[in-house]
């Protein structure tokens, strides 16, 4: 079989023997008795067929028991995008819910995805053509809750069936043989494919930078930066370590031009940026770190709080290239003005999801947590502290950020005490608020929201 990668043969060469030292440790750990419980496990096989005339993708999900088995799986599933299901034992479709009962012995299930998927703003952030294919590995195969031996874990691989000349390209790691992808969610014990894919005729520029194996990939026809995007990350990574810790030992950057949506996205190890966009905008900020700050942290907002995720991947998208020396101090001040007067009407962060003048103003806040840290703390705290703290909670509120700002200084922050931070109020406040200002006669202001 070719080599799903298209690697050259010395990197498949270090890359084999990185895997094969990987294999003997995992080896020597299971031989150990207090590994016995963890050998019980079930095999789930990805299998994904990219069919780019049909505009679809065929997956199999194939099961096979070894010690422990899943004995139920429940698949949220659009049937304008999920068709075709079928599997092996009970299948049941109801809406947007597939319910598998695969057989004691396993068994597959199979269905078609489409993939091309068009956002309302205009841009597609999911296509397949002729020539090649981008992709979410978490839309290829959906989220599941899935019933299971107790105290067994999956153990997960993902196989390509790929056009003739195509390629492809993940944020897994291979298996020995290079036959298949290693798929691992430590944070999960059914593990399935997420973060983005692209396949097809592709150009790749491929780098180690300290303990991270960068690949910057994207169609062969479209005009992508490569180069560009590897000079930045060898300034940029070492200040991101330095920031939030130990980086991904693969990250992969899938960049195409139009028809794809012209902004960013992330996900786990892996973002997507559209060709056209500058390294650096106008307004001083960075697209790129901004969707690598995401991809590093994965830190999301609570319901309500999504100016904290939001907000620290601006505020680290001009902080980190100024410390970087990929952006002047001058520039830097400029970011911050160019902020201070575009949310300049903002007067609560918050929201169910960050705008951009949310988010800039957020940018202003968290930059006087910083200076507020690294005052109270003598020079011995600041920002990343906080933020280092806040990646093992991934969803973050409020009262999280207070608290380990408290834990950090000593004392409650004044800057996390804003007026920007209050609650908003109730609907039926609004009213009340409303019928006093009513009261008021006809020349009364009205309430703000």
């Amino acid at each position: 079989m070719p080599d799903i990668l298209g690697l050259s043969s010395r990197t498949a060469l270090t890359l084999e023997r990185c895997a094969r030292i990987a294999a003997l440790c995992a080896l020597w750990i299971a031989a150990s008795p207090a590994a016995g419980a963890a050998r019980r496990h079930y095999d789930v096989d990805y299998r994904v067929e990219f069919l780019p005339r049909e505009g679809v993708a065929a997956v199999t999900i194939a099961l096979e028991p070894h010690g422990g088995r899943a004995s139920r799986l429940r698949l949220q599933m659009d049937p304008k995008r999920y068709a075709q299901v079928r599997g092996d034992g009970r299948v049941v479709r109801e809406g947007d819910r597939v319910t598998w009962e695969p057989p004691a012995a396993g068994g597959a299930l199979r269905y078609r995805y489409k993939i091309d998927h068009q956002r309302r703003s205009g841009g597609f952030d999911a296509r397949i053509t002729a020539d090649w294919v981008i992709v979410r590995g978490d839309d290829l195969v959906p989220r599941a809750s899935v019933r299971a031996t107790r105290g067994a874990d999956s153990r997960a691989r993902l196989r390509f069936v790929l056009p003739t000349g195509w390629h492809v390209n993940t944020p897994h790691a291979l298996t020995l043989d290079r036959r298949a992808l290693v798929v691992v969610d430590p944070r999960r014990r059914f593990d399935r494919p997420v973060g983005w894919i692209i396949a097809g005729a592709l150009g790749t520029r491929r780098e180690h930078i300290g303990d991270t194996w960068l690949n910057v990939s994207g169609p062969a026809s479209h005009d992508v930066r490569r180069n560009d995007v590897v000079a930045f990350a060898n300034a940029a990574f070492p200040q991101m370590k330095r920031a939030f810790g130990a980086l991904p030992p693969k990250l992969l950057v899938v960049s195409a031009g139009d028809p794809m949506w012209r902004g960013g996205l992330s996900g786990p190890r892996s973002l997507f940026l559209h060709a056209g966009r500058p390294l650096f905008s106008e307004n001083g900020t960075s697209s790129l770190m901004h969707e690598l700050t995401h991809v590093i942290t994965r830190i999301r907002g609570a319901p309500g709080d999504d100016w904290i995720a939001e907000g620290l991947a601006e505020y680290y998208a001009i902080e980190l290239p100024r410390r970087a020396g990929l952006l002047t101090a001058r520039r830097f001040e400029k970011a911050l003005a160019w902020m201070q007067h575009f949310s300049q009407r903002v007067d609560r962060l918050g929201a169910r999801r960050a705008s951009g003048r949310i988010t800039a103003r957020a940018v202003l806040l968290l930059h006087d947590l910083d200076r507020e840290i690294e005052a109270r703390s003598d020079g011995a705290r600041d920002l990343d502290d906080v933020t280092r703290a806040l990646i093992p909670i991934r969803r973050v509120s409020l009262e999280d950020l207070r608290a380990v700002a408290e834990h950090l200084t000593g004392a409650p922050s004044q800057v996390l005490a804003s007026p920007l931070l209050q609650a908003p109020a109730s609907r039926a406040q609004r009213g009340e608020a409303e019928r006093r200002s009513n009261g008021l006669g006809r020349g009364a202001a009205p309430v703000s929201r």
